[in-house]
């Protein structure tokens, strides 16, 4: 990749100038006189690094940049679990803010940027908004902790608008930094609805200790599947366009506003060389782009450099996509991005001579935090804990979903019951109450990419709100969806895409979970009773695109005790994300209805009616019978290894890595 020469500084400052004038999205930011990167310039930092002894090699006038950068955060500030209400050290903003203090103590020449999904994601955040909802003039909690951290900027993620455009509106509004977001446009006006970018100019020294001023340009975007999870909130309101061409656009707009480096907050997963207008993940094209220098990314929960191996022009250990260096850090706060920048002058020009990217794993093994962070956040989490304490019922039996992809589970079935307890009392009395009602439901907490303590795992007695939360981890509401039998079963079909295709002849291992097919995906519908053949490929890709047009997984599919009718019409209760979304069979609804009502509420209100419930499974589903013997295994939690020995169709094998176990599976 080329790298561009900056304007020069009397130059760029003219024409920031002239652009602030008349550009009120970012007039309003550059108000904010706290805000950093608003014009004002930054402070030198008070340690001048001794270059000559650090060990690093170059020009004495090179400037070496340091990027550091965090995303999907979702509310993991202080390291606790609150589904399981104990202390934890595998994440946490306050435990990446250990490797925060350490990289500036490598190198001053630091900005601190966060990628997004801040405010959403665990108990923490759904108490600020109904426990203890912000007030006028309240900082929000996240961006306490951001602030606390010296954050220079954050980007919108897609979760930041579960919550509807009111509250993200008065959370943004005491933000101390910039918020930016550059693809997200006011329906009735076209405009910008957020600030776009931001040029911060960041005070550094060279390696001889003499001071200069860098101008960084920040963008962001969002991936535009939002108009989609969250249509209740945001049809009519605002318009996502694509992120790929909107980073586009505004390249020779950051340049022509004095930027010597550009930097992309890309809240997009990574996806690959082949750009679609309107796709969710467009990382890898942004690496292409002539004038992006760094990118910070996320949204797919996984770790770059690390993964995305099969992509082309892929340097892993240089952490560079087609020459562009690229962080992904994790989840949670389980990593910290660092990306470095060798700038050396070129006449009063800027030009990159090197670069580079790596992600840092914070230290589980110990309890030591970023006590700032905590002290920030300190009243919001004291409030959680207590919330999530609340008692709402008991339970006869453990609930675990540790094998929830593999047999009907009782962590999916009491979802499911409280969506059909709940649904069947708004459609009384109603033209929809003789209706066929089914709910669909899948297991939201099972490992995969995010580790084997992922899942949920509630022991025998008190039901707490926690509890309701490990069930139920996203802000979800409840829809009604009509639609028909054939349908319904395309709706399957596609689920069935959780599975690989195995060769019920073959005698060595088969593994036969399919990781890249996302575990909330996998929906179990209840009220029908079906097999799954797996010795079929599947139809659906995990886009809901036809890849086998003629392969039928479901099988025996059945509606009270008889063969369903394709015509027939049936209500299946979902969320909101599903019902908004491209499922096959699903976007063939002939109506969608919306409630406004979580689905985790809906839940807790089931337990509260009942008192006490018996969590088990009704097996109305089960993997088609296969002829021979395949030998067939798959991982869950090393920590259900005593749970196997009551499961005859599961056998333990041994430990592999993560906190995962290998277990054989008979098909029974």
């Amino acid at each position: 990749m080329s790298k561009k020469l900056s304007m020069t500084l009397a130059a760029s400052v003219l024409a920031l100038s002239s652009l602030t004038a008349g550009a009120p999205a970012l007039a309003a930011a550059d108000q904010n006189p706290n805000a950093k990167g608003n014009g004002k310039g930054q402070s030198i930092p008070e340690k001048i690094y001794d270059w000559k002894n650090s060990g690093k090699k170059g020009k004495l006038k090179q400037v070496e940049l340091q990027i550091l950068g965090t995303s999907d955060l979702h509310t993991n500030f202080v390291n606790y679990d609150y589904y399981q209400d104990k202390v934890t050290n595998s994440q946490s903003l306050a435990k990446t803010g250990v490797l925060i203090e350490e990289a500036r103590e490598d190198n001053p020449n630091s900005l601190l940027f966060d990628n997004g999904d801040l405010i959403q994601g665990t108990p923490f955040g759904s108490y600020k908004v109904h426990v203890d909802p912000l007030e006028d003039n309240e900082l929000h909690p996240a961006f306490a902790a951001l602030e606390s951290l010296d954050f220079d900027a954050t980007t919108l993620g897609n979760h930041e608008f579960n919550f509807g455009l009111e509250y993200l509106d008065n959370a943004l509004e005491e933000a101390p930094f910039p918020v930016l977001n550059a693809n997200v446009y006011d329906a009735e006006t076209g405009d910008n609805r957020y600030t776009p970018y931001t040029i911060i100019d960041k005070q550094v020294v060279d390696r001889r200790g003499k001071e200069h001023t860098i101008q960084v340009g920040v963008i962001g975007v969002v991936a535009p599947g939002i108009m989609k999870w969250d249509r209740a909130h945001l049809e009519g309101e605002v318009v996502a366009e694509d992120a790929f061409e909107t980073v586009e656009k505004f390249l020779p707009e950051v340049e022509q506003a004095g930027a010597d480096v550009v930097v992309v907050l890309a809240h997009s997963g990574m996806g690959d060389e082949v750009h679609t207008v309107g796709e969710d993940d467009i990382t890898y094209q942004l690496t292409q782009l002539d004038g992006v220098d760094a990118i910070i990314t996320g949204h797919n929960h996984d770790v770059f450099p690390g993964a995305f191996s099969d992509l082309p022009n892929v340097d892993q250990e240089q952490g560079t996509i087609n020459g562009t260096p690229v962080v992904m850090p994790g989840k949670f706060g389980s990593h910290l991005g660092v990306i470095d920048l060798t700038l050396e002058p070129k006449g009063k020009n800027w030009r990159i001579v090197d670069e580079g990217a790596e992600v840092r794993e914070i230290d589980s093994s110990n309890d030591v935090v970023a006590q700032q962070v905590m002290d920030a956040v300190k009243e919001a989490h004291e409030g959680t804990v207590e919330y999530i304490r609340s008692p709402v019922g008991e339970t006869t039996a453990p609930i675990t979903s540790y094998f929830s992809l593999v047999q009907d589970d009782p962590s999916v079935q009491i979802v499911n019951n409280a969506q059909l307890w709940y649904a069947e009392q708004q459609f009384a009395g109603t033209e929809y109450a003789d209706l066929p009602l089914l709910s669909a439901a899948a297991p939201f907490k099972a490992g995969g990419r995010n580790g084997g303590d992922y899942y949920t795992n509630i022991q025998t007695g008190e039901i707490a709100i926690k509890n309701v939360a490990d069930l139920y981890v996203f802000d979800n509401t409840v829809f009604v969806l009509k639609m028909t039998g054939a349908d319904v079963k395309e709706w399957l079909e596609m689920s069935a895409g959780q599975f690989k295709q195995i060769d019920p002849n073959a005698t060595a291992e088969q593994s036969f979970i399919n990781e890249e097919f996302r575990t909330y995906n996998f929906d179990i519908i209840d009220g029908l009773t079906y097999d799954i053949d797996i010795t079929e490929a599947a139809k659906y890709n995990g886009s809901g695109n036809v890849v086998n047009a003629d392969a039928e997984r479901i099988e025996n599919l059945q509606y009270e005790g008889a063969a369903i009718d394709p015509n027939q019409e049936f209500l299946v209760v979902t969320n909101n994300y599903r019902a908004s979304g491209n499922f096959p069979g699903v976007r063939n609804a002939s109506e969608s209805i919306d409630f406004a009502y979580e689905n985790r509420q809906a839940i807790q209100d089931y337990i509260l009616e009942l008192g006490t419930i018996d969590p088990s499974a009704d097996g109305n589903w089960q993997f088609a019978a296969v002829e021979g013997n395949p030998n067939l295994v798959f991982e869950t939690s090393n920590a259900a290894r005593s749970l196997a020995e009551r499961e005859p169709a599961i056998q333990y094998i041994e430990v592999t890595q993560n906190g995962f176990a290998k277990y054989g599976y008979t098909i029974q």
